[in-house]
């Protein structure tokens, strides 16, 4: 049932990223993307080695101990999906909604996985300091996704000049 499960988020993951990712935006996905599998593979790899959770059923787990599907899919097709669809013209209450919403979901599918299936084992780890590392994760990905484009338009207009 497990790797139903994983195989299940595989294609689950894929289809909200053809549906919330258009063409327009494929670039600034792609860079969210990518840049989310560093911190997401370091962070990854010390809750594991510090023996704070443990992934007993995964993709590579011969070789890799964390969770590769999390870790090289599904968090950078979430942190994509985030900096893409970020409310930067809205209030910061809306701001503060948008950016606790997706670790709030994160965490409550985590904590389920956790209770019912063998994917994942917290050791010393607790439902909140997922919640918080998401979200500081998150904010980590949006902050460089701003600072790349922005420095990308001044390229551009010194260029133009």
């Amino acid at each position: 049932m497990d790797t139903i499960i994983l195989y299940s988020v595989w294609i689950v993951t894929a289809i909200f990223l053809v549906i919330f990712i258009r063409r327009k935006n494929l670039l600034r996905a792609q860079l969210s993307f990518m840049f989310m599998q560093v911190p997401t593979w370091l962070f990854g790899t010390l809750v594991v080695k510090g023996r704070l959770i443990e992934y007993p059923v995964g993709f590579l787990s011969v070789v890799y101990k964390a969770s590769f599907t999390f870790e090289y899919f599904v968090f950078p097709a979430i942190s994509a999906i985030f900096n893409v669809h970020f409310p930067r013209n809205k209030s910061w209450l809306i701001k503060t909604m948008y950016t606790l919403s997706f670790p709030s979901i994160m965490t409550v599918v985590e904590v389920l996985l956790e209770k019912n299936t063998d994917l994942i084992k917290y050791l010393n780890w607790t439902w909140y300091l997922s919640f918080i590392t998401i979200t500081i994760t998150l904010l980590l990905s949006y902050w460089y996704y701003l600072w790349f484009f922005k420095k990308m338009k001044k390229m551009h207009a010194e260029e133009d000049h």
